[in-house]
């Protein structure tokens, strides 16, 4: 039977939630779920859920939770590389289907504990002293989560390090950051994090980020580590050049899912964090989403697919009242994103799935969009995460902290929400530490596995970006013939004749930037698509 069916099955509320307090309480009551193990609650009284669903949705989410649990042997759950998926296992190492992973797991959360450690001790330092400052430089699921991890932990004192990223191709964006670590970067370690090593955004920014250290006359090999793919090209660019250390990315772990590996591991350790705590969090987590009785990451998932119509008929709005998670939105974006985002189900039909996300945090946004939110377009659901502990606060009037104003206005967003028929889901975390991060981690993780089950997609590959990525290559093939053809001034389209290429309106937008650039010479005319171009 289904997780929750039997819980709700003689305790169907009305279809709309304009009921009086006392029915409120006793829905909230009914919907309100704990998990003392792992620090959190689970509110879904705000959803309008209707006499039935839960036993409706039985048969496929006995099947999602079949599928969670072969994914979790070891079967090939990504067909389109013929890879197994196993961020599960980063976190609980006697789950690897053998134990050649399972050591290197282990072996690997060793590594990255004792490098830390040297590193805080100064055994392992740059040319100019001990490490004080850290430069990731990675893009996507190499950033995101120890972005993510990053703001979550940090704190108030200060962290072991300091850490600064490159997590894009935009030299505006690079040079700010370097502008930052200039005076230190005698002291800065430099991660560069890619699993193929071919990664454009993150070779560029190796490459210029080297190119500081050069200019500075420092020896990049010597500050720089590597996270990446046995036998990649990074790793073999690493080795070639006397790179610190490399740490391993495997196959088996998609970007989006990989906090737990090297690549949010590391970085976390080097910043002080208790990376022991962030994967007993996960991996307490993981526990309790393998019950079959009140699961949360399966009640969410049956939840926003009873919001969502199963079809991403409604974005989901995450709003945390919490500074410290004002991240989290922009890293669900690519997990959930990423994975729900698909063309074409298991089966091949065409079903143009996904589940739009986006979010501020709380109570900014009371100031910024509630407005539309309580008003507007009924088009989204809202993901609180409310966090109950607060740092200690001065009375700013009698018996009232700024902490009681933060937890005033979550209750208040949700009541006026509430009053507009407006959907919701909550989460809440007795406190925020590393383990609450793993937990909140592990949580969506699982939940977002089980939804892809009950809409039949692959939640493990990513073909679009693939696509997007063959599309940008095929634009720097195009601006390389549009520079070796120029000889006089020519129009856009005349240069697209001349290196045979359909594509004119690309010709105009590279000639463009190459002109905003001073790469090229731009010679006006009354209508933009005649002006000519030449080499400067």
């Amino acid at each position: 039977m289904c997780v929750a069916a039997s819980h709700f099955r003689c305790k169907h509320s009305s279809e709309r939630m304009d009921a009086s307090k006392e029915d409120l309480w006793s829905r909230f009551q009914q919907f309100y779920f704990e998990y003392p193990s792992i620090g959190m609650a689970l509110d879904l009284s705000r959803v309008n859920f209707k006499p039935g669903f839960f036993e409706s949705m039985a048969p496929r989410m006995e099947k999602a939770f079949q599928a969670m649990a072969e994914l979790e042997k070891g079967a090939i759950a990504n067909p389109d590389e013929n890879r197994m998926v196993g961020h599960y296992w980063l976190r609980n190492p006697a789950l690897a289907p053998t134990p050649e992973i399972r050591k290197e797991i282990e072996d690997t959360v060793n590594a990255i504990k004792a490098f830390a450690a040297d590193v805080h001790s100064g055994t392992i330092r740059g040319s100019g002293g001990p490490f004080t400052h850290i430069l990731l430089i990675g893009i996507g699921g190499s950033a995101l989560g120890p972005q993510f991890v990053s703001k979550a932990l940090a704190r108030p004192g200060g962290d072991r390090m300091q850490i600064r990223f490159f997590d894009n191709t935009d030299p505006d964006g690079m040079n700010l950051v370097l502008s930052e670590l200039r005076p230190v970067l005698d002291k800065t370690l430099c991660l560069v994090i890619s699993k193929s090593g071919g990664t454009k955004e993150t070779r560029n920014g190796m490459l210029e980020a080297q190119a500081a250290f050069q200019q500075a006359k420092i020896d990049f090999g010597k500050h720089a580590v590597a996270v990446t793919g046995e036998g990649s090209e990074l790793d073999r660019y690493a080795e070639k050049n006397g790179w610190i250390r490399r740490f391993p990315m495997w196959d088996w772990v998609g970007g989006r899912t990989s906090e737990m590996s090297a690549v949010g591991l590391l970085p976390a350790a080097l910043q002080g964090f208790d990376v022991d705590a962030l994967l007993r969090g996960a991996r307490e987590c993981d526990s309790v989403t393998r019950a079959t009785d009140k699961n949360p990451a399966a009640l969410l998932a049956e939840a926003i697919h009873y919001i969502v119509n199963g079809r991403g008929d409604k974005s989901m709005v995450v709003l945390p009242y919490s500074d410290r998670l004002e991240l989290f939105s922009k890293y669900l974006q690519q997990l959930v994103m990423e994975s729900l985002g698909k063309e074409l189900d298991l089966n091949g039909n065409v079903v143009h799935q996904g589940l739009t996300v986006f979010g501020n945090k709380g109570s900014t946004d009371q100031h910024a969009y509630v407005q539309q939110l309580r008003d507007g377009l009924d088009n989204f659901f809202v993901c609180f995460i409310h966090v109950l502990e607060n740092p200690k606060s001065i009375d700013l009037e009698p018996n009232v902290t700024s902490g009681d104003y933060l937890n005033g206005f979550y209750l208040g967003t949700r009541e006026a929400l509430f009053d507009k028929n407006r959907q919701g889901i909550t989460i809440t975390l007795k406190e925020l530490s590393a383990f609450s991060v793993g937990v909140l981690i592990a949580l969506f993780e699982r939940g977002v596995g089980l939804y892809a089950s009950l809409i039949n997609v692959n939640a493990y590959h990513q073909p679009g970006v693939e696509a997007g990525k063959k599309a940008a290559a095929k634009v720097l093939a195009l601006q390389i013939q549009i520079l070796q053809s120029l000889q006089s001034p020519m129009s856009s389209e005349e240069i697209a004749k001349r290196i045979g290429s359909t594509e004119v309106e690309t010709v105009f937008h590279i000639c463009e930037h190459l002109a905003a650039n001073d790469r090229l010479k731009r010679v006006r005319a009354q209508n933009p698509f005649d002006a000519r171009y030449s080499l400067p």
